[in-house]
């Protein structure tokens, strides 16, 4: 039997790791609604030349997160903590179904694959090791959805995952406590062949997550709109 495992992946180009980049920052609320966003800094910090950060903005342009306004260059689009609920709502769906298949497909292999990702991400929240946590977290999704055999519907996650910020879910408070809950019950239900209940879940779980993150997204771009009044003459 062929294995469903996919051959390793190329290194992204350069301007889709720079675009990855600052649509994390936008995602986390780092870069705020009207901030500038300029290709030398972005290559700077990742240490490339500013022709792949340049096509890297010009991409997240089309894609809506940046405008460019005359004469300031480009800045960040109007974002709001509704949107963020809005991308992760679609997400839902698209993970739920990928759920439900999976747990029809599912075998006593690959559940107990599952099974010890899962142990090992409880483990690493333990110990505090956000960094593993977060590895777990996206190697525990990533063995649903393979399991779930559907390579098309996975290409149209991927669409969405691409504007989900994974390295920064570490410092939203309530994450690491909410992977380990929710993926305890979507394992359940996948060790049940429980294809509804499945589906359920995921959608709870992706639904759960989006409203955290969207709720930092808020906090912190409310913080950096904030403007401390002027002492009294």
């Amino acid at each position: 039997m062929p294995s469903r495992r996919p051959a390793p992946r190329a290194r992204p180009q350069l301007s889709d790791e720079a675009s990855g980049y600052v649509r994390g920052l936008i995602m986390s609320g780092e870069l705020p609604p009207g901030a500038a966003v300029r290709a030398e800094t972005i290559g700077a910090a990742l240490g490339i030349s500013t022709t792949p950060a340049r096509e890297a903005l010009q991409a997240l342009r089309v894609e809506g997160f940046l405008e460019l306004v005359p004469r300031r260059g480009f800045q960040v689009a109007v974002l709001t903590g509704q949107d963020v609920r809005d991308l992760f709502t679609v997400q839902a769906l698209i993970a739920g179904e990928l759920a439900a298949r999976a747990a029809v497909a599912a075998t006593p292999e690959d559940i107990s694959e599952l099974e010890a990702l899962h142990h090992e991400l409880i483990a690493a929240a333990a110990r505090g090791n956000l960094e593993l946590l977060e590895e777990k977290n996206h190697a525990f999704h990533r063995e649903i959805n393979l399991i779930a055999g559907a390579p098309k519907i996975i290409w149209a996650l991927g669409l969405m995952t691409r504007y989900v910020p994974r390295r920064f879910y570490s410092s939203i408070q309530g994450w690491p406590d909410a992977t380990a809950n929710d993926h305890a019950q979507l394992l359940a239900r996948i060790r049940s062949h429980d294809a509804q209940g499945t589906r359920v879940a995921m959608q709870s779980h992706v639904e759960h997550a989006g409203e955290l993150l969207a709720a930092h997204f808020d906090e912190r771009t409310s913080a950096s709109q904030h403007v401390a009044p002027e002492p009294p003459d």
